[in-house]
C-alpha cells in the first residue's frame, strides 16, 4: 500500500512558465484520477483527464465546502486555494442566489458595450509603456508593470466600485494573500482584504453608485441571509480574481506570441481578424499557478473503477486536461486556427466562471491594441530568464521585460 508520503507531491516540476509538468502525461496515461500530495502535504485525488474534469467541475456531489472543515484536506496556507469555502449546509443555495445577483453586471451584453471602454483604458496603459520604453537608455520596458497589471485593475475598480487610488494597497493585500509557506501572513492580509471590502461597502450605503459593490449592498436589504461576512467575502473575491487572473493570463499570452517570430508575425499580419481565436488558444494554454481548482466529494463518486470517498479533496489542474490528447489534436500545440476549441479555462456547469466574458473582453482589446501598436514587439530577456512567482498559487511572473 502507498503511503501518503509515497505520493508525488504539487506543485510538479515544470521546465518553465509557459509548459505544464511533464509528470500530468504521465499520470494521465497510468490513472487520469490518481492519489497525491498537495503543497500542504494532505492527500488529495488529481483529474488529469478532460472529461473526467468537465464531468467533476458539472457534477453536484462535489463542492466548495466540506461537511468538517477542520477535518478537511488542505492545498496551503496561502489565503486563497488552501481549504473549504463556504458553509456546507447552505452552498449550493447562496451560490445560486450570488449567482443571480451577478450574472447582469458580468453579462457578455454588458461586456461588449464596455469594449470601447477598455480600449480606451489600454491607450492610456500604451501611452505608459511608451514613456517608459523612451525613457531607458536601451528602450526596455516592463509590460506587466505599465499594461498587465494596471489594465485589469481599472476594469475590476470601476466595474465594483472600487477607488483606484486604492489599487497599491489591495495589490500588496492579493500579493500577499497568494503566497504561500508565510506562516499565517496569507490568512491575516485575507481579513483584511475583507476588512477593507467592509469599509468600502459602508461609503456605498452612504453614497450608492453605478457599481457591483453598490449592488452587492442593496441586495442585503432584500435577504437577510446575505449576511456581512458572506458579501465581504464575495466582494473580496472579486476583487482578487477580478485583476490577478488577467493580469496572468495578459502575461502569458505576450509570451505565447513572443517566444515564436512566426507566431508573432501571424498574429500582427491580422490582429483583428485573429483576436478572438487567439485570445481562445491563449486561455486553453495559460496555465500559471501550476496547480489547480480545489473541490471536495459530498459524497463517494465512483469513475468506472476508481471510487473517491466522501469529504475527500480533488484538485483539478485545467492545465493540464486542457492538454489532454483525448480532447484536442495536438494538444501542446499553440494553434489558433483550433476548432472546436472548448476548453476548461473557466470551469464548467453551475460555477463556469461569472467573469469569463470580461475577461475575454479585455483580452481581446489587449492584444488587438498592443500588437497593432507595436507590431515589432519582442522580448528583452530569455523565456528561461523571467522571474516566475514559484511561490504562489496564482503563479506567473514578477515582471515581462520587453523592447520594440
Amino acid at each position: 500500500m502507498t503511503t501518503t508520503e509515497q505520493l508525488p507531491q504539487l506543485p510538479f516540476d515544470r521546465p518553465n512558465v509557459l509548459e505544464t509538468a511533464p509528470l500530468y502525461d504521465v499520470l494521465r496515461k497510468q490513472a487520469p484520477i490518481a492519489r497525491v500530495r498537495t503543497p500542504a502535504g494532505d492527500p488529495a485525488w488529481l483529474i488529469t483527464s478532460f472529461e473526467v474534469a468537465r464531468t467533476v467541475f458539472g457534477d453536484p456531489r462535489f463542492g466548495r465546502s466540506h461537511p468538517a472543515p477542520e477535518q478537511a484536506a488542505r492545498v496551503s496556507d496561502a489565503g486563497i486555494l488552501d481549504g473549504p469555502s463556504g458553509s456546507y449546509d447552505t452552498e449550493k443555495a447562496a451560490h445560486t442566489r450570488l449567482r443571480k445577483l451577478l450574472t447582469p453586471a458580468f453579462s457578455a451584453k454588458r461586456m461588449r458595450l464596455l469594449t470601447e471602454h477598455v480600449r480606451e483604458l489600454v491607450a492610456g496603459c500604451l501611452a505608459s509603456l511608451e514613456a517608459a520604453h523612451e525613457a531607458d537608455p536601451n528602450g526596455v520596458v516592463d509590460l506587466h508593470e505599465h499594461l498587465s497589471f494596471p489594465l485589469p485593475v481599472l476594469v475590476i475598480c470601476e466595474l465594483l466600485g472600487v477607488p483606484f487610488e486604492d489599487r497599491e494597497y489591495f495589490h500588496q493585500l492579493s500579493d500577499r494573500i497568494s503566497r504561500m509557506g508565510t506562516g499565517g501572513d496569507a490568512l491575516a492580509a485575507r481579513a483584511e482584504f475583507a476588512a477593507y471590502m467592509g469599509r468600502l461597502a459602508e461609503v456605498k450605503r452612504r453614497s450608492p453608485g453605478e457599481d457591483v459593490v453598490t449592488d452587492l449592498v442593496q441586495a442585503q436589504r432584500d435577504d437577510p441571509d446575505f449576511d456581512d461576512d458572506e458579501m465581504t467575502r464575495l466582494a473580496s473575491g472579486l476583487l482578487f480574481a477580478g485583476h490577478e487572473t488577467t493580469v496572468t493570463r495578459i502575461d502569458l499570452g505576450v509570451l505565447m506570441l513572443l517566444t515564436e517570430q512566426d507566431r508573432r508575425d501571424a498574429f500582427v499580419a491580422d490582429p483583428e481578424g485573429l483576436a478572438q481565436q487567439t485570445v481562445e488558444e491563449i486561455l486553453r494554454l495559460a496555465d500559471p499557478g501550476g496547480l489547480g481548482l480545489l473541490r471536495y466529494a459530498h459524497e463517494d463518486v465512483t469513475f468506472g473503477e476508481q471510487t473517491i470517498p466522501s469529504g475527500d479533496a480533488v484538485i483539478i489542474p485545467t492545465g493540464a486536461a486542457n492538454r489532454d490528447t483525448g480532447a484536442f489534436t495536438d494538444p501542446t500545440e499553440f494553434d489558433p486556427e483550433r476548432k472546436p476549441n472548448v476548453h476548461l479555462s473557466f470551469g464548467h456547469g453551475a460555477h463556469f466562471c461569472i467573469g469569463a466574458s470580461l475577461a475575454r473582453t479585455e483580452l481581446r482589446v489587449v492584444f488587438t491594441e498592443l500588437f497593432q501598436r507595436y507590431p515589432n514587439l519582442r522580448l528583452a530577456v530569455d523565456v528561461d530568464d523571467l522571474d516566475v512567482r514559484s511561490d504562489r498559487v496564482t503563479g506567473g511572473v514578477k515582471s515581462l521585460p520587453v523592447t520594440w
